[in-house]
C-alpha cells in the first residue's frame, strides 16, 4: 500500500558533492521527530561535470531547486538549514521524500512536481500541514 505521510522532522546534514553520478548533486538529511526514522531528500543534478573534469555545466533548474527550498524553510545559506525543523512529505513505506514546508509560515515546496513539471508553480501556501503537529 501507498500512503502519503506528512511529518514533522529536523534537518541534520546538508551537502554538496561530486562523487556520485559525475554530477554535482545535493543532499538533506533530515530525523523524523519522536522517531529514530530518517530521511534524504536530493540526488537531483545541478551540474555536469566530476572531479578532474575539463568541463562542467551548471543547471539552472537545479540551482532554483535548492534556492526554493533555501526561501521555503526561510534560511540565507545552504549551512543555515541544519537544525531546522520542518513538515515532510513522503510515500510509504518506500518512496522517497518530495516535500519539505516550513510549520511556522506554512510554505512549501514540493521539489518532486517542480522537476516534473519544470515550472515554477510549485511552491505553495497550503494551511493542512499544522494538523499534523
Amino acid at each position: 500500500m501507498n500512503i502519503y505521510s506528512i511529518k514533522p522532522a529536523i534537518i541534520t546534514n546538508v551537502s554538496l558533492t561530486m562523487a556520485d553520478h559525475g554530477t554535482l548533486t545535493f543532499y538533506i538529511t533530515l530525523k523524523e521527530c519522536n522517531s529514530s526514522e530518517n530521511h534524504c531528500l536530493g540526488g537531483y543534478a545541478i551540474d555536469k561535470g566530476y572531479l578532474g573534469a575539463d568541463n562542467f555545466e551548471g543547471s539552472a533548474i537545479g540551482l532554483e531547486a535548492m534556492m526554493r527550498i533555501m526561501d521555503t524553510v526561510g534560511v540565507a545559506t545552504w549551512e543555515d538549514l541544519v537544525g531546522k525543523k520542518v513538515l515532510i512529505g513522503f510515500h510509504e513505506p518506500y518512496g522517497g521524500m518530495e516535500e519539505i514546508t516550513n510549520i511556522e509560515t506554512e510554505k512549501s515546496f514540493n521539489i518532486q512536481n517542480f522537476f516534473n513539471s519544470n515550472t515554477k508553480v510549485a511552491t505553495q501556501t497550503t494551511s493542512f500541514f499544522t494538523d499534523v503537529l
